[in-house]
């Protein structure tokens, strides 16, 4: 199951290239990067999206971002600058459950390919 996937992630069921840990947050290299810094963050603690997050237990949500912050600072990623994406749901993309948020960095990121026109 998907949303399971992270857990096991954490439980070092299956192996992830952890970039960044402490004891609420995980960060791992995803394995079908779109930048050349692609990076994952979740909390230890699932929730199912951003917005059961924020009702059930929204703490995790500072939690990450401390742990962004602290990650990009660290890796000199925030003076260039970087994106943080989060999927919500199916038509939000989102293909896990639980909880998370891309970092990408390393290089200039384009826009979204999104126009007025093509936005109804």
């Amino acid at each position: 199951m998907s949303d399971q996937l992270f857990l096991k992630i954490i439980k070092r069921e299956i192996p992830a290239e952890i970039v960044f840990e402490n004891d609420n947050v995980l960060a791992f290299k995803d394995i079908m990067p779109q930048a050349p810094i692609h990076v994952l963050f979740i909390h230890k603690v699932p929730t199912r999206n951003i917005n059961e997050s924020m009702r059930e237990a929204p703490q995790q949500i500072l939690e990450i971002f401390s742990a962004i912050q602290e990650y990009t600072v660290a890796e000199g990623l925030e003076a260039p600058g970087f994106r943080i994406v989060a999927n919500t749901n199916a038509h939000g993309g989102q293909t896990v459950f639980h909880t998370h948020f891309h970092l990408l960095a390393g290089a200039p990121l384009g826009g979204f390919g999104l126009s007025r026109s093509n936005m109804k």
